[in-house]
């Protein structure tokens, strides 16, 4: 999730979770021992007496060692209206807000917007991003699927003499019915089919493969809450159909070749009031609903809580998606659990099970994890197709001594029971949040992105931040209060076995600058000025084991640059050892680093360019931060999709 759209959530989210369960600061800090925090808490007090952090902003660069396993010319860290690329390499624009995804889609006219249109053209906000290799291909490289998550909506951004539409601050004084149908439109996703020609991408106009998916492409849902009573509405009394999906951020692909498309912020949609005394009221403040992000309810029942006060039950699933079938039903997988899913790393486990990590994008959330009850069969995608409904869902707890335990989220064990409100699996997976805090998983600091490295078979945690951390709760147990900048977890399964019961966990890093001695960062001393980064985000791991961080929450004010991606060794002498690769223009966020499967494109999404963020600045549709990438007067900023190459062609940052 976008930092400035978690900024805009601030209030409307629900209280922040601070029950009885451990947060992940207080067990970091409890590995650290007394001794390191005293050891920070010094540093602070000494900054704070002689230096100002304005003076250690740009220390002296430190030389980077030999032996770094990513070979480029590093990028120079700043904020300006363009993107930039390392040299040597070049970013195309292949896909942007409006262009056509399928046959009959009308040329992009900001200024005479239809929601008719929309569902025809490439979406707002990309995120995730997957590349499904076309079967038969001569090059699986160079031709093949691009899957694209389209999260949310900037009504300022996106409409004429808009500005801001807060429900608090305007009470969406300037939308319309018409409005809302295009911004509807512009959610969920959209298939691409992509070849490079000539060493340049382009998408195949008119391809038998293009869909777009929107919050009214009707649905399935699967699993153990399929059917049950808490998400059968007026429109849908079996509880198994539902329309759209919504505020899709991360992803995934199976190793059939499906996607999974991850539905977090959904509360944002709904607005309405239930009484105290209902029966929802605990469930849908323990997930911020209602969000009042937008005027949907207005015009649309099901997204009033007043009339349909179950519509939210049916959102906050991971989504699959068959790409190579524009006719096939999404199916909400249920089994995995109804929480802010930022991500769906899949793999398959050395026994042949599926597993699927996600974590849940909000302070003090939880991180999950999936083990399928059947193996997957390679080959056989009738075998495979409903692998995901029936398995083993997980919670982590974190402890001083180094050890992740997953504790199991089942209907009968512990105190998942009926005395405490959970009559079946359905109630478990439905309120899978409060299942997790029962059984005492660990409170973090918004866990996104994951991914695994499928060599060493470590896991790799995003951790954003949590800002929210107060003074009072620094002590042995935690590594920063106010953990503006994030960090990185390292998760180690036993003898490669990611369905076991106990992992070992270390942190790779603690992010943020590390000339201000302050902020308590872990950059390798080989990391230069431009080389660290803040509020980590999505992630991924090359086809070489290669970790690559792209980053949310950056801008002039916070860090003095803007987000981007950045390599990260994880391995050897310069562990933790950062490098500048691509960065965005003003006011936007890079999601969904993707590779091809030679390592020779690696595809990103610029999310929001122009969004005001922390700037002084309002940016709108009339007068934006940025005109990127079009940087025409008659045209405002667009989300739009890059490919990244290497001149000359060969893997990007050998």
């Amino acid at each position: 999730m976008t930092e400035t759209a978690f900024s805009r959530a601030q209030a409307f989210e629900p209280p922040e979770h601070v029950g009885r369960n451990p947060t992940i600061g207080e067990v970091i800090a409890a590995r650290r021992g007394r001794r390191d925090v005293l050891k920070v808490a010094l540093g602070v007090a000494a900054v704070a007496a002689t230096v100002s952090p304005l003076a250690l902003a740009r220390a002296a660069e430190v030389p980077a060692a030999n032996g770094m396993r990513f070979r480029f010319p590093e990028l120079a860290a700043g904020v300006d209206e363009r993107h930039h690329v390392a040299e040597g390499y070049d970013a195309h624009v292949l896909v942007r807000w409006g262009d056509p995804v399928l046959p009959g889609a009308p040329r992009f006219d900001p200024f005479a917007q239809t929601a008719a249109a929309q569902k025809r053209q490439f979406g707002y906000n990309s995120d995730y991003l997957g590349y499904l290799p076309m079967p038969g291909a001569a090059n699986a490289s160079a031709h093949g699927l691009l899957v694209v998550n389209h999260e949310y909506t900037n009504e300022e951004l996106m409409f004429p003499g808009l500005v801001r539409q807060d429900a608090k601050a305007v009470a969406f004084a300037d939308m319309t019915r018409d409005l809302v149908a295009i911004e509807m439109a512009a959610h969920g996703g959209s298939v691409l089919e992509v070849k490079r020609e000539n060493g340049e991408w382009r998408v195949v106009a008119g391809s038998r493969y293009a869909r777009r998916i929107d919050a009214d492409t009707p649905m399935e849902i699967a699993g153990p809450a399929a059917g049950h009573p808490r998400l059968r509405t007026a429109a849908d009394p079996t509880g198994r159909k539902v329309l759209g999906t919504l505020n899709t951020c991360a992803g995934g692909i199976t190793p059939w070749g499906t996607w999974l498309t991850c539905e977090e912020s959904f509360h944002g949609c709904f607005s309405g009031k239930l009484a105290d005394d209902h029966p929802e009221a605990r469930n849908h403040e323990r997930y911020g609903v209602p969000g009042n992000w937008y005027a949907w309810g207005k015009w649309h029942d099901r997204f009033d809580l007043a009339r349909e006060p179950n519509e939210a039950n049916r959102f906050g699933w991971i989504v699959e998606i068959d790409p190579f079938d524009p006719a096939s039903t999404p199916r909400k997988r249920t089994a995995l659990g109804r929480f802010k899913h930022e991500g769906a790393f899949v793999l398959v486990n050395r026994d042949g099970r599926v597993v699927v990590y996600s974590g849940d994008d909000g302070r003090y959330e939880h991180v999950y994890r999936f083990v399928s009850r059947r193996p997957y069969m390679p080959g056989d995608r009738v075998a495979n197709a409903d692998l995901l409904d029936d398995g083993i869902l997980s919670v982590a707890r974190f402890t001083a001594d180094g050890t992740l335990d997953w504790l199991p989220l089942v209907h009968g064990a512990g105190p998942l029971t009926a005395a405490n409100g959970f009559a079946s699996q359905a109630d478990v997976v439905i309120e899978a949040r409060r299942a997790a805090d029962l059984v005492g998983a660990t409170k973090m600091d918004r866990p996104e992105g994951i991914a695994a490295d499928p060599r060493t078979q470590k896991v790799y945690l995003m951790l954003t931040n949590n800002s929210r951390r107060k003074p009072d709760e620094v002590d042995a147990a935690n590594p920063r209060a106010g953990n503006a900048f994030g960090h990185i977890i390292e998760m180690t399964p036993p003898e490669a076995d990611h369905a076991a019961a106990r992992f070992h966990w270390e942190i790779l890093l603690r992010c943020g600058d590390p000339a201000i001695a302050a902020v308590g960062a872990t950059f390798n001393p080989a990391t230069t000025r431009d080389g660290w980064f803040a509020m980590p985000d999505s992630c991924a791991v090359d086809h070489m084991g290669r970790l690559w961080v792209a980053t949310d929450g950056n801008s002039a004010k916070r860090t003095g640059r803007t987000d981007g991606v950045w390599a990260l060794e994880t391995e050897g002498p310069l562990r933790a050892t950062g490098k500048l690769f691509f960065r965005c223009p003003v006011g936007a966020e890079v999601c969904g680093p993707a590779f091809t499967p030679d390592d020779e494109t690696l595809f990103v999404a610029v999310q929001h360019p122009g969004e005001t963020g922390d700037s002084n600045r309002p940016s709108t549709f009339d007068d934006p931060n940025t005109r990127w990438p079009d940087f025409r007067a008659d045209m405002p900023p667009r989300p739009s999709v890059l490919a990244i190459t290497r001149r000359g062609g060969g893997r990007i940052a050998t």
